[in-house]
């Protein structure tokens, strides 16, 4: 019998699609899931659009990374579609007639919704560009990044003008940018699967000499996006570079980056002699990273099966203090920024999803009446919503017994007009027989 063709270059699926069958909505995926936005589509421009596919890119995997907009798509279209597809945060980018780029921070479906404008932006290409070695992303961007914040709650000696947030709403802001990302437990997490950090740094206005001051506090917080790299420490530059070269050839078939040795003759003399400098093998911009920057981690790629004996004379190697046995190595750690860069000021915050009541505004400030006169109308507001859903209610069930009941007259109608046929086909049926009988041939 022969096989069945499996397509495999005209079905390809997406980068963060389902594997195994698996569907989208399904619960193999805890953790929150993010929907990045441009409002308007083409309105915003080509370099706003850039950036919505570059922070597509760094909330991976747990992002709409091939989602497509419209101009004529609005709000409605994409809150109806979250619910279904599980979710959890949107991210709405949009640019207002004065040509600021604002980003709205959503948390679905009851909110709050944060908003920011972003007043300086770089994007990943202008970030590897000032790079002198770049790192592409490829299995990076299989896990989702570890957050890193600082400076999120300001502290509490100084004097705050009536424009600054409150402490109630910085801790808000704090636990909605934690809510992006999953959790991470250090007991199961593998350090194998952290391999980016999102740097979250909010900066805090240096303390002025004079007590009573009005001008606002800003409430300003830098994004960085990095990839961590590691290596092995312990081994001379020469080693280390005749063990990166020996995975490029095993990668690529050129000799790219391979040392020559042909003017030496002992392998020692390009490891061990330091005055190798001068034909190009060292040099002092390459040297040894720092200690600080040095971590013992686990050597997880080891999968031998011990006998017993091994397994206690292991341990009792632990017991006498001796960690030879236990696999572990230094490393050192180093971060590559992979972009997108943004500073972002915040600028309101409301309730509910892009519509609701004002909790906090940086420009505007209102008196203890107006505060009250606000919440009196939002919960007139409410009762009004409530009362309309109320009717609506009741406007739809009454729809649907009329209909019932008319559909159920008509169905006897039908019945009874099938009856009155059939009897008159009979009576036509009767005569014709008694006539054949009567006038026999």
């Amino acid at each position: 019998m022969a096989r069945r063709r499996h397509k495999k270059r005209t079905h390809i699926g997406a980068q963060n699609g389902p594997s195994n069958g698996v569907p989208a909505n399904s619960s193999a995926f805890r953790g929150p899931k993010t929907m990045v936005i441009r409002m308007g589509a083409g309105d915003v421009g080509s370099s706003v659009s850039q950036l919505v596919k570059d922070v597509r890119s760094m909330m991976e995997p747990g992002t709409a990374s091939r989602l497509k907009e419209r101009k004529s798509n609005r709000l409605r279209d994409y809150t109806t579609m979250a619910g279904p597809l599980g979710i959890s945060h949107l991210l709405l980018f949009s640019r207002s007639s004065t040509g600021n780029t604002n980003l709205r921070l959503a948390l679905f479906p009851r909110g709050p919704t944060l908003h920011f404008r972003v007043e300086r932006y770089s994007l990943c290409k202008d970030v590897r560009k000032a790079l002198r070695h770049p790192k592409g992303g490829g299995k990076d961007y299989l896990s989702p990044p570890l957050l890193v914040m600082n400076n999120f709650v300001s502290p509490e000696e100084g004097h705050q003008s009536k424009h600054s947030v409150p402490k109630h709403l910085e801790t808000l802001s704090t636990t909605i940018f934690q809510s992006l990302f999953p959790p991470i437990s250090p007991q199961s997490t593998p350090l194998s699967s952290i391999r980016r950090v999102l740097l979250l740094d909010r900066q805090i206005p240096k303390s002025t000499a004079t007590a009573n001051f009005t001008e606002a506090s800003p409430y300003v917080i830098n994004l960085r996006h990095y990839a961590i790299v590691t290596k092995p420490t312990g081994l001379s530059r020469g080693v280390r570079r005749i063990n990166a070269a020996a995975r490029t050839l095993k990668e690529r078939a050129s000799r790219k980056g391979m040392p020559n040795l042909g003017k030496l003759e002992d392998v020692a003399d390009y490891i061990l002699d330091p005055s190798a400098a001068g034909a190009g093998f060292t040099s002092g911009s390459e040297s040894e990273m720092d200690t600080d920057a040095e971590v013992e981690v686990l050597d997880v790629n080891r999968r031998k099966v011990l006998s017993k004996k091994q397994v206690e004379e292991a341990r009792k190697c632990e017991g006498d203090g001796q960690h030879g046995g236990t696999g572990a190595q230094k490393r050192a750690v180093k971060l590559v920024e992979l972009g997108p860069r943004m500073t972002l000021r915040m600028t309101k915050v409301e309730e509910g999803v892009c519509g609701g009541k004002v909790m906090w505004h940086e420009y505007l400030s209102k008196s203890e009446d107006e505060i009250k006169e606000m919440e009196r109308v939002w919960e007139t507001r409410k009762r009004e919503k409530a009362e309309r859903k109320r009717v609506q209610k009741e406007n739809v069930e009454k729809k649907r017994k009329a209909n019932a009941s008319t559909g159920e007259a008509t169905n006897e109608g039908q019945e009874g007009a099938l009856d009155e046929d059939d009897s008159d086909d009979r009576e036509g049926w009767d005569d014709e027989v008694s006539e054949t009988e009567q006038d026999p041939k």
